[in-house]
């Protein structure tokens, strides 16, 4: 073997090498997509903006000019975690309960690409272009912040996110645009099973939590959706569902107010913690 093959080949082991060290296998990252609510209602009031534990991360999927945030790049969780124009969602606390309550080695990242007012379908891998092109003017602006594909984007990012940490679960909030959509729960496995096949994931090492929306008791318009939404784990066994119930809502029916984002958001971490503790020691 000549001198420059060998260089060669050292050269792409120490590659190699560079990337697998740098996995942490500590470095929980969770994939977050939906609709608005998973988005963030716009307005962040000041008790959320921090101080916010260094353990919880963001991978931006687009550029957030304001706070020097650039796609791809990892940075502190302060909200908000999807868009420049988003608000606080269900992620926010999410990420700040798992630090919280996890052992002090684990940090926790998390991807958020949604889409306000969105069908399920526009994360469908081959059908999203026949969503995309009925969108109204004020989606496809949000759509073509993602490169008009959002599940290609939340696909990028987290092969992005899997060079940092390992992918410990997905979460969804949607269903408002899909009410009464008797097909929705196998379009959201198929979405599920995507993911899944194009990060090499294991769903029975990746769960899928899926979060109620606005609750009839809080005046919630698409409250329908949520028998279905409980009934999700009969299509996807590794589905657990986050319960929405007191979960104040604003008068838009709607959207969350910030008490329901964070409650909504620690109820999500309620639901993964006991899938992640079983081989963690002591944990807080």
């Amino acid at each position: 073997m000549n001198r420059r093959l060998v260089v060669c080949v050292l050269g792409a082991v120490l590659v190699a090498s560079g990337d697998v060290a740098a996995q942490d296998p500590d470095f929980y990252v969770f994939l977050c997509f939906g609709q608005s609510n998973m988005e963030g209602f716009p307005g962040i009031v000041d008790e959320d903006r921090g101080p916010v534990d260094d353990r919880f991360q963001l991978l931006a999927a687009v550029d957030f000019p304001e706070l020097r945030r650039k796609q791809g790049g990892w940075s502190q969780a302060v909200p908000p975690l999807c868009r420049p124009e988003a608000g606080l969602c269900p992620a926010d606390y999410f990420g700040r309960t798992l630090v919280e309550r996890l052992p002090p080695k684990i940090r926790v990242g998390v991807v958020n690409v949604s889409v306000g007012g969105c069908k399920i379908e526009l994360f469908d891998k081959t059908g999203y272009e026949s969503h995309a092109s009925q969108a109204p003017a004020w989606m496809v602006s949000t759509i073509n912040a993602y490169g008009g594909n959002p599940y290609g984007r939340l696909v990028e990012m987290a092969r992005v996110a899997q060079k940092r940490g390992v992918v410990k679960g997905i979460l969804l909030h949607q269903g408002e645009s899909n009410t009464n959509d008797k097909q929705w729960p196998a379009k959201v496995k198929g979405v599920y099973q995507n993911l899944l096949n194009d990060l090499d994931l294991n769903a029975a090492e990746v769960p899928l939590i899926v979060g109620e929306l606005v609750s009839a008791e809080a005046g919630g318009a698409c409250a329908s959706m949520n028998a279905m939404i409980r009934q999700l784990p009969r299509t996807i066994p590794t589905a657990r569902v986050v319960s929405s119930e007191d979960c104040d809502g604003l008068p838009d029916h709607l959207h969350f107010t910030p008490r329901g984002y964070r409650e909504l958001g620690k109820r999500y971490a309620d639901v993964m913690l006991p899938l992640l503790t079983p081989n963690i020691k002591n944990p807080q």
